[in-house]
């Protein structure tokens, strides 16, 4: 019901705008498709890997390494792929809710998903270069160890 009120307000404000400025309206629409379509072979490439590791993985494989019984080693692993992973947010929340759906637990996919955002082993080298290696690597141990904090709390809390 919720999705439906947000979907007539943005129906709403957009017949408005096409009302007042239709060149405006028109334009912007175009803008909107152009990055929908820059931004779909991306989106489509991870979800078609996603399946492909989901079909790869069976519920017990995955409730193996990531489930609540995996405990710390699981909460390792979940740690290391987040972060050496490049995923973005939009696409590694679906992704996370697929694997706690096959089973992971909370904490390990609290850890994947917290150090996939705040860890960058990828983009080290960069933050090294424009920000200096002492505060990429403060940066990065700092998420770190909260990331496993944060994980831990939701793990007793869940």
């Amino acid at each position: 019901m919720f999705t439906k009120i947000l979907y007539g307000i943005a129906l709403l404000w957009f017949f408005i705008s096409f009302i007042k400025d239709k060149e405006k309206t028109k334009l912007a629409l175009k803008k909107a498709w152009r990055s929908f379509e820059n931004i779909l072979p991306s989106v489509l490439a991870v979800l078609l890997l996603i399946g492909f590791i989901l079909t790869l993985l069976d519920v017990q494989t995955i409730s193996t390494l990531l489930g609540t019984d995996s405990g710390i080693m699981g909460m390792i692993i979940a740690a290391v792929v987040g972060c050496i992973t490049l995923i973005p947010g939009f696409v590694a929340l679906p992704l996370a809710a697929s694997l706690l759906a096959a089973g992971a637990g909370y904490a390990q996919i609290a850890i994947f998903i917290s150090t996939l955002m705040m860890v960058g082993i990828a983009t080290l080298p960069l933050e090294i270069r424009y920000f200096g290696k002492r505060a990429a690597i403060k940066r990065n141990v700092l998420s770190l160890l909260f990331a496993s904090i944060t994980s831990c709390v939701i793990g007793v809390i869940m």
